[in-house]
């Protein structure tokens, strides 16, 4: 029977390579210069640091732009924290790899809305579709792909 896996992952070195382009633009850049703005990662967060509000939305816009070159889905960026002190801005992504349970559900409800002979069940951090029709499954493909469900989604295992 034919299925396939809709997942939520991402590449950890592409992450840290946008990171690094990241840190280097800012340090040429003129307008960085002596704002103390710093970006750093982890395999699970990104955090950037600066003096000036202003300074850190630039350092996030320079960020953005990085994962796009890459094609690193900048919904994995919706995930943040600010934090604000006298001297400094900081704010903190945090990077989820798999689907959350309760956005699995809604992404499960949705197809069964879509299609009742299309079987979808949550596997771990994934949901997997099957059917008995390759094309009942590009036509789920399709509906997720223009479905927003915040979350960057990707399809792969698909077996025949």
């Amino acid at each position: 029977m034919p299925s396939f896996d809709i997942t939520s992952e991402f590449n950890k070195q592409e992450v840290t390579n946008a990171v690094d382009q990241c840190k280097r633009e800012i340090v040429n850049r003129y307008d960085f210069k002596n704002t103390h703005t710093i970006v750093s990662n982890t395999d699970t967060t990104i955090n950037i640091n600066s003096s000036t509000k202003d300074r850190l939305l630039a350092a996030d816009q320079v960020l953005r732009e990085k994962f796009a070159k890459r094609n690193i889905s900048i919904k994995f960026l919706a995930d943040y924290s600010d934090e604000e002190t006298p001297s400094e801005i900081k704010r903190s992504y945090t990077l989820k790899s798999g689907i959350e349970t309760p956005k699995a559900k809604e992404i499960v409800k949705y197809i069964k809305e879509l299609d009742k002979k299309v079987q979808a069940s949550i596997q771990d951090r994934s949901v997997r579709v099957t059917s008995k029709k390759k094309d009942s499954l590009q036509m789920i493909m399709n509906a997720i792909k223009e479905e927003n469900f915040e979350i960057h989604l990707t399809f792969g295992n698909f077996r025949d």
